[in-house]
């Protein structure tokens, strides 16, 4: 099994951390116990000071070690097209729940966020099909969905 990191690129890494720790229950994981910060232990491994993002963190982890890393790399240039790849939220409970309860799942879910700093796009209902869902985007304007 190959395993992975998500990296996000992004303006604030603090920002988006806060909100995607909010989204899904992560936690900022703390640089290696000998370096007082995550710029200290990137200078150690030779990451040149220009590329150092002054972020309090960058990396957030799943407190059951189950979902991958993700990490936040500021980078200069703003977010400009829509996303090639978006994460969906599964908030509904799946098809074993009639839709009735799915929709307010996802959308009860979808409020959390949009108090976390989210905005909502669209709403996806897609009538005959057994589906429904909620586009939404980070604070950053990163599209994601929950359903």
């Amino acid at each position: 099994m190959t395993r992975f990191s998500l990296a996000i690129d992004c303006k604030d890494p603090d920002v988006l951390m806060a909100f995607w720790a909010e989204a899904l229950g992560y936690e900022p994981q703390p640089p290696p116990e000998e370096f007082g910060d995550w710029d200290a232990y990137f200078r150690h491994i030779g990451v040149p000071e220009e590329e150092l993002q002054g972020a309090t963190n960058v990396y957030l982890v799943d407190p059951a070690g189950v979902g991958p890393r993700i990490f936040f790399q500021a980078v200069p240039e703003p977010k400009v097209v829509k996303n090639r790849i978006h994460l969906d939220l599964n908030a509904s409970g799946g098809r074993k729940f009639p839709m009735e309860v799915r929709r307010q799942r996802v959308d009860a879910e979808a409020e959390r966020l949009v108090r976390a700093g989210a905005t909502v796009l669209r709403v996806g209902d897609a009538g005959t099909v057994d589906h429904y869902f909620v586009v939404l985007q980070d604070p950053e304007g990163n599209e994601f969905c929950i359903n």
